[in-house]
């Protein structure tokens, strides 16, 4: 396990923003075949496209927003004092999280072929659900984060616990939004 450890951090030194795309999409993969096999109760066979639709999310767009936007933070607001610790948790929550989801449901919006149209709706129905669902999970996750995990490892830290949030995410993205069966019929 130790030599895991240290080829993971050799490859977090060589390679920053490449480990910690690859780490989202191993998170985010998970995230969703736990909610594909365990949580959903639709009835649905296995979804491989939609299990490749949230790893490409966690590759392309949150392994690579989080590393500079974390990298940002740390720089900005350096050190673990508790003050800076709420300063980053409140940036983190009130504006990261909103873009976050804009993000999010926008890339899968895009991925399955929806209108913006679509895209609105989604944000409607469900933003609010997401940035609220947030704040239980990332508030107290954060806040050790910030405190007590070293910068260069704070992906990996949150990839951790983003795998049972990822169950959330992956089953409210792919919810059906009011209006969705309608058009289908069509």
């Amino acid at each position: 396990m130790s030599g895991i450890w240290a080829k993971y951090n050799a490859l977090l030194e060589a390679q920053p923003l490449l480990t910690k795309a690859l780490t989202s999409l191993t998170g985010f993969t998970i995230g969703d075949i736990l909610a594909q096999k365990f949580v959903n109760d639709d009835g649905k066979p296995y979804d491989v496209m939609r299990t490749i639709r949230l790893g490409s999310f966690g590759f392309l767009v949150h392994g690579t927003t989080g590393h500079y936007f974390y990298g940002m933070l740390d720089s900005k607001l350096p050190g673990t004092k508790p003050q800076t610790v709420a300063s980053k948790v409140l940036i983190d929550q009130t504006l990261w999280n909103p873009i976050f989801g804009l993000m999010f449901f926008g890339y899968l919006n895009v991925c399955e072929g929806k209108s913006f149209q679509d895209y609105q709706n989604k944000i409607k129905a469900d933003l609010k659900t997401a940035v609220m669902g947030s704040w239980a999970v990332w508030v107290p996750a954060h806040t050790i984060n910030f405190a007590f995990v070293p910068p260069s490892q704070r992906l990996l830290y949150i990839n951790s616990i983003q795998i049972g949030y990822n169950v959330f995410l992956s089953f409210l993205g792919n919810k059906e939004v009011e209006g969705d069966d309608e058009k289908k019929e069509l």
